[in-house]
């Protein structure tokens, strides 16, 4: 599949309002390669809409379309002054009635995929009932007591 351009996407997003919505769409739709944990943006002073270049990428146009469907929700019901936020009752019978979707699906980057908790590198035991508490990060164990019976805590050495 070969990248869109921000000319293919302003020309999609009209044709999608027109047949999903029976309404011109009069501003202009980009990517931003910087939206990370949004499908797509609505700009409610410029009414322009920005779509996540990386859905496409990823989830391929279907998904892309209901990301469309969403944001034109919000600019239809903005522009004709009703509830377009997601909240409001107009814009989720809007949103059910064209098919768009409520939330985009996760993007995960192969760099995530690899990534592996770390592990405890520090035990905090109680020195009355013996209660262990693991930590990542060290931690001052004078300031701190046992949840369990309020006894001191001392810092053990991980072996």
């Amino acid at each position: 599949m070969h990248e869109m351009s921000n000319e293919e996407l302003q020309a999609w997003v009209e044709e999608i309002s027109i047949k999903s919505f029976h309404v011109p769409f009069r501003h202009r739709a980009l990517f931003n390669r910087r939206l990370s944990t949004t499908g797509g943006r609505y700009f409610m002073k410029s009414h322009n809409i920005e779509i996540n270049p990386h859905q496409l990428e990823i989830h391929g146009r279907e998904e892309v379309e209901k990301i469309i469907k969403h944001e034109l929700c919000h600019y239809h019901l903005h522009l004709a002054g009703r509830g377009y936020k997601h909240r409001d009752s107009d814009f989720k019978t809007l949103l059910k009635a064209v098919g768009g979707s409520r939330f985009c699906k996760a993007i995960v980057k192969p760099q995530d995929k690899q990534r592996k908790p770390e592990p405890y590198r520090y035990v905090l035991r109680c020195v009355d009932c013996g209660t262990e508490y693991k930590r990542k990060r060290k931690m001052d164990p004078t300031r701190y007591r046992c949840g369990r019976c309020s006894g001191r805590l001392r810092l053990l050495p991980l072996d």
